[in-house]
């Protein structure tokens, strides 16, 4: 005997956005992450990663060019990602879940070479996708670090947004 169906659709698991409503960037952000977990878990070389990746279901919905800088941009700087990742954790980082290595590779790898992408952005995708794909609380630790090395990395833009947002709090004392 089978369940009839579900009449009313559920919502989306909290922190997710609809497929639909997902940017080409936000795809290509999720397209990257699975392509650097497969490089952690596999030790896959980055150009295998990648034509596995274009050939999966949706790749043709993000940006290509995004994923590309994003997957192959943070092979190739890992050592200097982690050199930057690493001050900020409490633990040692082969502890860290490869989804949240990731998710702050990406973080990183966005602060210093994407300046288009404003950092308030960077660090909500990369929450976003510690949410969608990693285990409960990782979110936060990501949230931790990415915001740790905001101010470094992005120095003067994180400064005028902090700015604006006291100015806009002493306009409403």
């Amino acid at each position: 005997m089978t369940n009839p169906p579900d009449p009313q659709p559920r919502p989306p698991v909290r922190g997710t956005r609809k497929s639909s409503t997902k940017s080409a960037r936000s795809r290509s952000r999720e397209f990257a992450l699975q392509g650097l977990y497969q490089h952690f878990v596999g030790a896959s070389d980055a150009a295998v990663i990648d034509a596995f990746t274009r050939e999966l279901q949706g790749f043709n919905k993000a940006d290509a060019v995004h994923f590309d800088a994003l997957l192959h941009g943070c092979i190739e700087l890992a050592g200097d990602l982690d050199a930057l990742i690493v001050p900020l954790l409490d633990r040692k980082l082969a502890e860290i879940s490869p989804v949240e290595h990731g998710c702050m590779w990406i973080g990183a790898y966005e602060f210093l070479r994407c300046p288009d992408v404003p950092w308030r952005v960077v660090m909500n995708e990369c929450i976003e996708l510690a949410k969608d794909f990693g285990g409960t609380d990782g979110h936060k630790y990501v949230n931790a670090v990415l915001n740790g090395l905001a101010p470094t990395l992005r120095g003067a833009e994180v400064e005028a947004d902090r700015a604006a947002l006291r100015a806009r709090a002493g306009d409403k004392a």
